[in-house]
C-alpha cells in the first residue's frame, strides 16, 4: 500500500481571528509543511517545532492510546486553520515530538471531504460527492 503524505498549511487561528476582526494589524503566523495521512488516527497531530513556530497556546491534555495499547497523556493546543489542496477547516490538535511526523487523521479528512486513494497514494475529493465538497449530516432532520 505505502504511505500517503500531503503538503498543508497551518495558520494560528487566534491571530487570524484578531487580524480579521481588526483587533490586530499583525499577520497571523503560518507554517507550510508535510503531513502523514492516517485515516486510522482520529485527530490532527502537529510536531512541537510547528507548534513553536505558530506560537500556539496550551488548551488541555488528553489521554491517547498508542498502537502498543499503552496510554499516553498528550497536550492539546489552540486551533489552527488547516488548509489542504484548497480546502480548509479549523481544528484543535495534539502535540507530537519532532521525531514523529505531523499526522492528519480522520476528523480533518472527513471535515474537508477528502478520501485516501491508496493505489495512487494521494488524497482525492470524495467520489460520492460529484459536485464538490459536501458534509454528510444524516442525523439532522429538518
Amino acid at each position: 500500500m505505502g504511505k500517503v503524505t500531503v503538503q498543508f498549511k497551518a495558520t494560528n487561528y487566534d491571530e487570524l481571528a484578531a487580524m480579521t476582526s481588526g483587533l490586530s494589524t499583525r499577520r497571523a503566523r503560518t507554517v507550510e509543511t508535510e503531513g502523514l495521512v492516517d485515516s486510522g488516527t482520529v485527530r490532527l497531530y502537529l510536531q512541537r517545532g510547528v507548534i513553536s513556530r505558530l506560537g500556539l497556546r496550551l488548551v488541555s491534555r488528553i489521554k491517547c492510546r498508542t498502537m502498543s495499547d499503552r496510554a499516553k497523556v498528550r497536550r492539546v493546543f489552540s486551533p489552527v486553520k488547516l488548509e489542504i489542496q484548497g480546502r480548509s477547516g479549523t481544528f484543535e490538535f495534539v502535540e507530537l515530538p519532532d521525531t514523529l511526523p505531523n499526522v492528519i487523521g480522520q476528523i480533518p479528512l472527513e471535515h474537508m471531504d477528502w478520501v485516501v486513494d491508496l493505489k495512487k497514494r494521494r488524497l482525492i475529493p470524495n467520489p460520492e460527492h460529484k459536485r464538490g465538497e459536501l458534509a454528510d449530516e444524516f442525523g439532522l432532520r429538518e
